[in-house]
């Protein structure tokens, strides 16, 4: 049996689909600070592929949705089911959370400390998609 003892490297990319991508391309670029780094529109004005960032750890792909995907009901809270992005303070889970509720998100969990030591909030696009700001880097070890 052969051992391999590197450890794989994986990354993660997210697509969308948003039913006014246009207008969610600038609306992520608004709310959240996103750089729009590669946008190719479709022949009715929709986007046939476009690519977003944030800083050097986040990219994820939007696209116009043509077929009207549906999206999952909330139960209580929350959709069960969402985007996590790790930033690097407290004030910058602050900043976010006003600066998108200014642009029209519903705030789902204003910030927060929570119980295993993260501080986050939870925001509600204007199309449903549910998008999560903390200072926990999943995946790494935490000391609780």
């Amino acid at each position: 049996m052969t051992e391999n003892s590197s450890t794989p490297v994986a990354t993660l990319h997210v697509f969308l689909s948003y039913r006014g991508a246009p207008a969610a391309l600038r609306w992520l670029e608004k709310a959240f600070g996103f750089e729009v780094t590669m946008e190719f529109p479709d022949d009715k004005g929709g986007i046939m592929h476009a690519e977003v960032r944030y800083g050097t750890g986040v990219a994820f792909s939007v696209f116009t949705d043509e077929v009207g995907y549906d999206r999952p009901a909330r139960k209580g809270d929350t959709r069960g089911s969402g985007l996590w992005i790790s930033v690097e303070s407290e004030e910058a889970v602050q900043a976010l959370h006003a600066s998108a509720t200014a642009a029209g998100a519903e705030s789902i969990w204003a910030p927060e400390l929570t119980e295993w030591g993260n501080y986050r909030c939870r925001v509600a696009d204007p199309e449903g998609y549910e998008w999560t700001f903390g200072t926990h880097v999943p995946g790494q070890p935490q000391s609780w």
